[in-house]
């Protein structure tokens, strides 16, 4: 199955990843080939990773066609000119917007968690939508630590809805899914500048935010 090219050029091209999809090998099966593997049968060439979303997560993903675009690129994460956007349905009712400023560790179980010695990672968040229950949100972190958004909304007691892994309840709401959705990435570094890439909801996503408004 080919994936959803959203934006290419003779650089780079951007596609949508489907939730439960591996980005690379890794451990554990997932749906298919991972995502980098389809991107090269497609394409008929070699492609680099720039950025990765978790494998429960769906949205927006960026490979670089060369070795030279690839550096660019990943020199953009690195120095935060690029602002991501992601949707998130997180369980309860958020009070109000906010911003969640705490530093991110691994554990010895390989989970990620709040707590000292940890990275600096910072993460805002916009209530979108008020549901039975749950609360769309937008969210921007500024920084992007492994598991970061779904770590700092389970420390705040709003854990995204659908979380195999943090949670009192797992997966957090019983749904198929992990609510996560990369939606936007916006490009201000001068290699890049407003270059904006979008993927829309998928269907499972959009489905399972409409059961959650009922």
């Amino acid at each position: 199955m080919a994936p959803l090219v959203v934006f290419q050029d003779e650089r780079l091209i951007a596609v949508s990843k489907p939730a439960g999809q591996l980005m690379i090998p890794g451990r554990g099966p997932g749906p298919g080939l991972p995502l980098r593997q389809e991107v090269e049968a497609a394409l008929g060439r070699k492609v680099f990773v720039v950025h990765r979303l978790d494998r429960e997560a769906s949205g927006i993903t960026v490979f670089a066609k060369d070795a030279a675009t690839h550096r660019a690129l990943c020199l953009e994460f690195e120095k935060r000119t690029v602002r991501k956007t992601y949707l998130a349905l997180a369980q309860g009712l958020v009070p109000s917007d906010g911003v969640v400023d705490k530093p991110l560790r691994t554990f010895g179980s390989g989970r990620m968690g709040v707590g000292e010695p940890g990275k600096a990672s910072t993460t805002r968040y916009r209530i979108l939508r008020r549901l039975k229950g749950s609360t769309l949100l937008e969210i921007e972190p500024s920084t992007g630590r492994r598991h970061q958004i779904r770590v700092h909304l389970y420390a705040v007691g709003h854990p995204i809805v659908g979380d195999p892994l943090y949670g009192k309840e797992r997966p957090v709401g019983g749904a198929p899914r992990l609510m996560l959705h990369a939606l936007e990435l916006v490009f201000s570094g001068e290699a890049f500048a407003g270059l904006k890439l979008r993927a829309e909801p998928p269907e499972d996503f959009k489905k399972t935010l409409e059961r959650a408004s009922l």
